[in-house]
């Protein structure tokens, strides 16, 4: 959505990061949205498990955000090559990430598109979480055509309230959460298919694996916590990533009757809570509004 460079800053003499919108994106309204509620959310948060924003303006008319620049591993090629952890460093990694979240909702932030290709890992083992284009703050507001732009989030880490089209709050960064803390534990996410529909259909119906089971080293306290980051409805979730990270801490009080609920039956969703329904009405959408555009260009010639 955005082109991304390596810079100098003369005046402070450092390396930064200078993001600029897409050329290509300028003209959609929601993609703007975004990028101005990056620049809402980036200048505002200081936390080490965040990207810092040092500053933005305009140049031309065209609006830009200068970060910090953030040396390491994204968290995508650390699974790849570290997957699956030992309970001990998974948590522990995971924690901090949680922090970081914690620190952006006590701000009125949820971020919404957490996923291991947005976290960088730096050589001292800091996770430092990008990316805040779909962040969802107190100032946010539904943007006009939105139906024209892509679904916010990412299929194997999106809640089932995203794919259902809902905004989200903090429980929706449980969820993403406890989706990589899953994948780090295992290898793999929770939710798999041959493409995103397939993804996004098991995150609405499918039943959550038991992590135990799978991998004989997690404990069932520990799978249980991750079985309730994973539920399907928000109020079954850790209202809030503080209450994640004290399940963390205190394992021994997790309530492990979760587990029979997350390994139990599949269970129908109604037809409009399809993601194919959901994704069809879409491209009608956007179908309508191209031959709008052009009839309305047609008339202007």
């Amino acid at each position: 959505m955005s082109d991304i460079y390596r810079a100098y800053d003369l005046l402070n003499g450092r390396e930064v990061v200078l993001k600029i919108p897409n050329q290509m994106m300028i003209g959609d309204p929601a993609q703007y949205e975004r990028f101005q509620r990056e620049l809402e959310v980036m200048t505002n948060l200081k936390h080490p498990a965040l990207q810092r924003g040092l500053g933005s303006g305009h140049y031309n008319r065209t609006p830009y955000l200068v970060t910090e620049l953030v040396e390491g591993e994204s968290l995508r090629k650390f699974i790849q090559h570290e997957a699956p952890l030992p309970p001990e460093k998974a948590i522990a990694l995971i924690r901090k990430i949680a922090e970081g979240l914690a620190y952006c909702h006590d701000h009125e932030v949820v971020h919404r598109d957490l996923k291991p290709e947005n976290t960088l890992i730096t050589p001292e083992g800091q996770p430092v979480i990008l990316d805040f284009g779909l962040a969802l703050t107190k100032t946010s507001h539904r943007v006009t055509y939105a139906n024209l732009s892509s679904t916010a989030g990412t299929p194997d880490y999106m809640a089932p309230e995203q794919i259902e089209g809902l905004r989200g709050d903090k429980r929706t960064d449980v969820y993403a959460v406890g989706t990589i803390l899953y994948e780090l534990l295992s290898g793999q996410t929770p939710f798999t298919g041959d493409n995103h529909m397939a993804v996004m259909a098991q995150h609405l119906r499918g039943a959550t694996p038991r992590l135990d089971k799978a991998q004989k080293n997690v404990s069932p306290q520990l799978a249980a916590i991750v079985a309730r980051c994973l539920q399907r409805d928000p109020r079954d979730r850790y209202p809030d990533m503080q209450a994640l990270i004290e399940a963390l801490d205190h394992p021994e009080t997790a309530d492990l009757s979760i587990l029979d609920k997350a390994t139990g039956p599949v269970t129908a969703a109604p037809f409009w809570r399809s993601p194919t329904f959901v994704v069809i009405g879409m491209s009608v959408l956007f179908i309508v509004a191209i031959t709008a555009l052009a009839f309305g260009l047609q008339a202007l010639r």
